[in-house]
């Protein structure tokens, strides 16, 4: 059965002022706001460590943000820029960033409507003039709606890693009202970003330094990684009333062998380092019940967790993936969620989540509410009196799960 939530029920008054446009100069220097038990405390992010439960297990998104905004001209003048979503051919992300030459990806346009299907050549803003860098070029296949799929070809033999690193610019989040800047291709990234693909930040683990994770390592806290390539949807307002009416958008996750066996044991707390690695972890129970009853994985559905009930336990269905890669030969977990999680969502595997504080009526607003059990809005007001800085490049907050 479908959740009944209205997202008029998640609006909060965020003004301007207090939306984070900047990083500050040193990551583990922004505020911290802890909830255990009801509680609200006000801490600093390096204070983190302490604040933690020895023995548990940290999980972090190791995404790479890609340079994937990228602007051309049009004979006639009109500038089109290209925002590269997802590839298409070749349709996995390593072998589309290795491809030299040419691949095709889907994108969303900006002013789409000027372009009339011709091919396009690099655009710079800077000196406003077509450059002529690796020669790329960008070709039109076909619309869907506010996507396309653009197909660009290149010289230089080199690979598509290279044209975007060269040609690309780091797709800030559009709140910032800003344009890309030098300090955005360091800061908007993870010190521990390692696989390309995602087009947003997992922006909880900005805040982490070298000094904070050897803090968490040195407290017995064990470090492990899921990837889940951040899309542009998680910056898609919910414009229909009822949250039911909304679409989410897929993302792909890859997990390992290694930690989903961790999970099926049980043994430790474990602590989500954003919103994207809470998607990925708790998605894994979905995979396993379609391992237990279809005999493989496949992608989890938006509204698979209010269908129905399951009574599968939570190692029961991580067993059943650990038995389906084990009969494959595989060490790694791959596939694709649309998991939505809103209030009445059953929380399986995170109990501590590290998390920014995010858009009102947001679907990661709704996310927060669950994991807190309704209790977001004296957290928001907190942070709101008590000079938090808000999205991004914000504060951050340590949730402990009601």
């Amino acid at each position: 059965m479908l959740p009944n939530i209205k997202i008029s029920d998640y609006f909060y008054d965020l003004p301007d002022s207090r939306i984070a446009k900047y990083p500050l100069e040193e990551r583990d220097s922004s505020k911290l706001l802890q909830y255990r038990d009801g509680q609200v405390s006000e801490h600093i992010f390096r204070d983190l460590p302490s604040l933690l439960p020895e023995d548990s297990l940290m999980v972090f998104n190791d995404t790479k943000v890609v340079p994937a905004r990228m602007h051309f001209r049009r004979e006639t003048g009109a500038i089109i820029e290209i925002f590269c979503l997802e590839p298409c051919s070749p349709s996995e992300y390593v072998k589309s960033f290795d491809a030299r030459e040419k691949c095709s990806w889907k994108c969303i346009v900006g002013n789409a409507k000027k372009w009339k299907g011709d091919v396009l050549s690099l655009y710079s803003a800077e000196s406003d003039e077509v450059i002529d860098r690796m020669s790329l070029k960008a070709s039109l296949v076909s619309r869907d709606g506010a996507t396309a799929i653009v197909e660009f070809s290149w010289s230089d033999g080199a690979a598509f890693s290279e044209v975007l690193e060269r040609c690309g610019s780091i797709p800030i989040p559009p709140y910032l009202n800003r344009e890309t800047e030098d300090v955005d291709r360091e800061r908007y990234q993870t010190l521990y970003a390692k696989y390309r693909g995602s087009v947003a930040a997992p922006t909880a683990g900005l805040h982490f330094t070298a000094r904070v994770l050897d803090e968490i390592k040195a407290k017995g806290i064990e470090e492990e990684e899921v990837c889940l390539h951040v899309g542009a949807g998680t910056f898609l307002p919910v414009k229909s009333e009822n949250v039911a009416q909304h679409t989410m958008h897929r993302e792909p996750f890859t997990v390992s062998r290694q930690l989903i066996s961790e999970l099926a044991e049980g043994k430790r707390k474990v602590i989500a380092v954003g919103t994207t690695s809470v998607r990925t972890l708790e998605s894994l129970y979905y995979i396993g019940v379609k391992c237990l009853e279809e005999g493989a994985p496949s992608d989890v559905g938006q509204w698979m967790p209010y269908e129905r009930e399951y009574g599968y336990s939570l190692s029961e269905a991580l067993h059943g993936i650990l038995d389906y890669l084990d009969a494959n030969g595989l060490d790694t977990l791959t596939a694709g969620t649309r998991i939505i999680i809103v209030p009445g969502f059953r929380f399986r595997i995170v109990d501590v989540l590290v998390t920014n504080f995010h858009q009102p009526q947001s679907t990661l607003l709704l996310l927060i509410s669950a994991f807190v059990g309704g209790c977001w809005r004296p957290i928001y007001e907190y942070a709101l009196e008590n000079g938090f800085r808000f999205l991004s490049y914000g504060d951050s907050s340590v949730l402990f799960r009601q």
